[in-house]
């Protein structure tokens, strides 16, 4: 279930998020963007920068939508790609 907050992000196209790295607090912005894996085409947010995994998936958990940095990608708990498939919303 996508949530109010979730489609604002995704139509916005961006979103900015204060997170921890490498022990300071930053505001990054995530862009909203398309990814193919195999037959699945879906959404996440993306962002440039090397970022810890524990705070991916807290942005994560936080937005309802993957989240992927330099160093891996992210899912909200108990989803995967499919649950995010462009046109599903």
């Amino acid at each position: 279930m996508i949530s109010e907050n979730t489609k604002n992000i995704i139509k916005n196209g961006s979103v900015k998020i204060r997170i921890t790295r490498s022990g300071m607090l930053q505001q990054m912005t995530f862009t909203v963007r398309e990814v193919r894996t195999g037959n699945i085409k879906y959404v996440e947010l993306f962002c440039d920068r090397m970022i810890d995994m524990s705070e991916l998936l807290r942005v994560a958990n936080q937005t309802g939508l993957p989240v992927e940095a330099q160093n891996g990608t992210a899912f909200p708990e108990g989803t995967s790609a499919s649950d995010f498939q462009v046109g599903s919303f």
